[in-house]
């Protein structure tokens, strides 16, 4: 296996760890709006994804929820993560291998970058994205379509081939692949899809310490 020259790192779910109150907020907001998504709907089948695309699939089985949903759920953020938001176990000891091999990284995510800067800043993680941020709001089509990969490989200046991604979700599994990109994904969260990461072509991993040593970085 070939060392990677750029690092792609998803945000929710690999740096942070704010799926389980973001889905359990859109269950309740789904649920008050007559459609009946549990937490568990909300974590297999939204994770991963920008609220447009969420937004546009509740329109397709005809739940309107406004044309200004990802405005009103962003604009709730702040609240909804002014506590409990942590960094994923560990995650720190991978980009601390990352950075002293000298390999280049950035964050490229489904969320708003003032997202990033709220759920990235509250676990101090800020200081070290802040050169190189990437949101699905800067291209055509959010994951699972690799356009988000392809535009931050090509920013940061280097070959799909060249790059991985670390992901957690399926939806961003696919889109990484799609990309040409090794993924690799993470499954210790005890709602992961292991079988769906897996079926998408991750190369699954439990541990964040145990990252560096699947990943050739040294």
């Amino acid at each position: 296996m070939t060392w990677p020259k750029l690092v792609i790192f998803d945000c929710d779910g690999v740096l942070v760890d704010t799926e389980g109150l973001a889905n359990r907020r859109l269950s309740q907001w789904l649920t008050e709006a007559g459609y009946a998504a549990s937490y568990e709907h909300c974590r297999k089948h939204f994770s991963g994804r920008s609220m447009a695309s969420v937004q546009a699939e509740l329109a397709e089985a005809g739940l309107e929820l406004g044309y200004d949903l990802p405005t009103r759920w962003y604009g709730e953020l702040d609240s909804l993560f002014a506590e409990g938001v942590e960094a994923v176990p560990h995650v720190h000891e991978f980009i601390d291998a990352v950075r002293t091999a000298g390999i280049t990284y950035c964050v490229a995510s489904s969320a708003r970058i003032s997202k990033m800067n709220i759920t990235l800043g509250k676990t101090g993680l800020l200081p070290l994205f802040e050169h190189a941020m990437f949101s699905a709001t800067m291209v055509a089509r959010a994951k699972p379509f690799p356009d988000i990969f392809l535009h931050a490989a090509q920013v940061m200046g280097f070959e799909p081939a060249d790059c991985i991604v670390i992901e957690d979700s399926v939806a961003g599994t696919k889109a990484g692949i799609a990309a040409g990109m090794r993924v690799f994904s993470y499954c210790g969260d005890p709602h992961a899809e292991r079988e769906g990461l897996a079926s998408a072509g991750g190369i699954l991993f439990e541990d964040m310490r145990a990252l560096a040593d699947i990943v050739p970085i040294r």
